[in-house]
């Protein structure tokens, strides 16, 4: 035939062509904007050199006034700065005033934590954004993780990751603007009866996270650790797609570094690994059990430890693993309200779960192999006992262990 059909190897070498001359005709476009508004910029300041002796003379109309060359020079120069940060994929920085325009002097208030208050605005053009204030008096805790989140998130780009637009970081005002997540965090609908989401969504969260995660651990330039990993810092967009937020706790490491000390313990009591609360070495494994904490309380739709419950219950992974143990994980399921159709893909999480919060660091899964396993391209096996050190029921409590004490809070 004299025609290639439209999959063809052909049409498919014509497309890509196509589709790089738009691209590089795009950086071309840039790249001589940039060097137009470079010369426009030395230009003007060469007359604005020469232009002093002249105007103490006379304002000539062909002449510009020195104000005119200074809003000229202005404007050129914060074009040239805008092109150049598009081109480096740089966050933007912004001044107090322009956070009290976003946020319309912070009227609306979506949260606060230890650190700050996130408020609702929106940019100029429209996009919403949330602006992330730190606090007026910070110590150097809070320093290091304003550093450190424009430091990982400002390098960054992944579907699952919150984007970081810009920053401000002055003597009165530090924050941070991010995208706006619509539907805010997990955490709202997993302990929240009334706000639920279908089981078939929550499965696509799980995912969705645990790629966010991976990008973190595998896909970087330098491997970055969340520390943090928990339903609060899994914000949802409006379709109820989730990113991974809040790198305040993060730590760069390169990645043939597979060790590091940190000083002082991180992360939140009941996601945090427990070498997080000990003096050893911490890797980014850490993370991969925190995820296997958020795993039990997506499919639990309650919070792992719940005092309201039956002894046996009250820490709810271990309660998981009993019944799994025991052959009994369709009483899980039961409990958890999982219709027959979604059984297969729970189960997988359940023992993807358990995996996950091993006590040995070296035997939870990577978080490439997390979501393959999830997304059944991978087979998983039998977790063994993650609750292998800590003493049996019946010592008083389901939480009776000397190394426990990094679940309360």
């Amino acid at each position: 035939m004299s025609s290639s059909p439209s999959g063809s190897p052909s049409s498919t070498t014509n497309n890509t062509t196509f589709k790089t001359g738009i691209i590089m005709g795009g950086i071309v476009l840039i790249v001589t904007v940039c060097s137009i508004t470079k010369c426009i910029i030395k230009k003007s300041r060469m007359q604005s050199t020469n232009a002093p002796t002249q105007e103490t003379n006379s304002h000539d109309a062909t002449t510009p006034t020195t104000s005119s060359m200074d809003s000229l020079n202005l404007e050129m120069e914060s074009m040239n700065r805008f092109l150049d940060d598009i081109l480096k994929e740089k966050p933007m920085r912004f001044t107090p005033q322009h956070l009290k325009e976003f946020t319309h002097n912070y009227e609306q208030e979506l949260g606060s934590g230890g650190f700050g208050v996130v408020y609702k605005g929106r940019f100029p053009n429209g996009v919403r954004v949330a602006v992330k204030v730190l606090h007026g008096t910070l110590d150097k805790r809070a320093e290091e993780q304003f550093m450190a989140e424009i430091g990982t998130v400002g390098r960054t780009y992944h579907i699952n990751l919150v984007r970081l637009y810009g920053f401000c970081f002055e003597t009165t005002v530090k924050a941070l603007v991010y995208e706006y997540m619509e539907n805010g965090s997990l955490d709202r609908y997993l302990f929240n009866g009334n706000q639920g989401i279908e089981w078939e969504k929550q499965h696509e969260i799980a995912i969705g996270t645990a790629k966010g995660i991976r990008y973190l651990h595998e896909e970087c330039e330098k491997r970055i650790i969340h520390y943090d990993i928990k339903p609060g810092n899994v914000l949802l967009t409006a379709n109820f797609s989730p990113k991974v937020a809040d790198f305040g706790l993060a730590k760069l490491c390169n990645r043939e570094s597979t060790h590091v000390i940190i000083t002082r313990a991180r992360g939140t009591p009941g996601y945090a690994a427990p070498e997080l609360w000990l003096p050893f070495p911490v890797t980014h494994k850490c993370d991969v059990y925190s995820f296997g904490m958020l795993l039990f309380e997506i499919l639990g739709q309650r919070r792992n430890l719940e005092l309201k419950h039956t002894e046996s219950q009250e820490w709810y992974p271990r309660w998981v693993w009993q019944k799994f143990e025991k052959g009994q994980l369709d009483v899980v399921l039961s409990v958890s309200r999982i219709e027959a159709k979604d059984r297969a893909k729970a189960e997988r999480m359940f023992k993807v779960a358990l995996w996950c919060i091993q006590y040995e660091p070296e035997e939870r899964p990577s978080m490439g192999s997390v979501v393959r396993i999830l997304e059944g391209e991978e087979e998983i096996i039998a977790p063994r006992n993650p609750f292998a050190h800590m003493a049996p029921y019946g010592a008083g409590s389901a939480l009776s262990s000397e190394n426990t004490s990094y679940l309360s809070g």
